[in-house]
């Protein structure tokens, strides 16, 4: 093994199928999407489509077998909750998502040839950079060890943060007691998003995982473009800026929460 593979090692052919099959399941769903008026289904199939990734490496790739599939398990635990959970979502609340019927407004005739570039082509490349670390990793020999434990620590805290606070937020909503109101109650007390903290923290938990495989440092690009993702463009940042101007509670909300990392609410224990 040369110096160069064991600090920088590309995915290989296993990735070149990835994209194949990434593509193609973009097209159908694009297809599907003209056909029904609703694109937002492109949201239900972002963590499938991790889990499609993984699947593929697992069958095409080299690497050893109990990391591969390994790192197909902790994904399919990731995206099907994920996938569940926005399933029901959307079967409670059927409709294109608002921020979706904004763009076809925006857009007009051209929406349906831009929907294919900038809302499904995009989140299909999207998908395949933050999942590098799980194509490189796919094609290392070394086996697992005792290494790979903070990463499914933290991947177990992340899931954690995200099935529990989902799970607060659904039965928030389900009380008609508190339409209109701000949910501050369980996890969502200590940061405003803890399902967005846990999904950072399952990507950055696979990535601490295939670390120890040697040749998958670079692969950090992954997290990190999640972690922009979630903090900056399509998580907090865009679902604060509807927030602040739906419900005026929120204002006070920010005041005295964490906006993603958990820490105790500002003025607690003050009497």
């Amino acid at each position: 093994m040369s110096a160069a593979s064991i600090f920088f090692a590309w995915p290989g052919t296993a990735s070149l199928y990835a994209v194949a099959v990434i593509a193609a399941a973009m097209l159908v769903l694009w297809a599907v999407s003209l056909r029904i008026g609703d694109v937002s289904i492109i949201d239900v199939f972002w963590g499938p489509a991790f889990l499609l990734i993984a699947l593929t490496v697992a069958l095409a790739a080299d690497g050893d077998a109990g990391r591969r599939w390994l790192l197909v398990a902790l994904t399919a635990v990731w995206s099907l909750r994920l996938a569940v959970y926005l399933a029901i979502r959307k079967l409670a609340e059927p409709g294109e998502d608002r921020r979706y019927t904004a763009m076809r407004r925006r857009r007009g005739d051209s929406f349906a040839l831009w929907s294919l570039v900038m809302i499904f082509a995009l989140q299909g490349l999207l998908a395949l950079i933050v999942s590098l670390p799980i194509q490189v990793a796919g094609y290392r020999a070394g086996p697992l060890g005792w290494s790979i434990a903070p990463g499914l620590a933290l991947f177990c805290v992340g899931l954690f943060f995200e099935a529990v606070g989902d799970a607060q937020l659904r039965r928030f909503k389900r009380d008609g007691a508190n339409a209109g109101k701000v949910m501050d109650r369980g996890l969502w007390r200590y940061t405003r998003h803890p399902n967005y903290f846990g999904d950072f923290c399952v990507w950055w938990g696979i990535w601490l995982v295939v670390l120890p495989a040697g040749g998958t440092w670079w692969t950090l690009i992954g997290p990190v473009l999640m972690s922009v993702l979630l903090i900056r463009v399509s998580g907090k940042a865009l679902l604060e800026q509807g927030l602040r101007k739906r419900r005026p509670e929120y204002a006070d909300y920010i005041e005295r929460t964490s906006g993603f990392f958990p820490r105790p609410p500002r003025g607690a224990g003050r009497h």
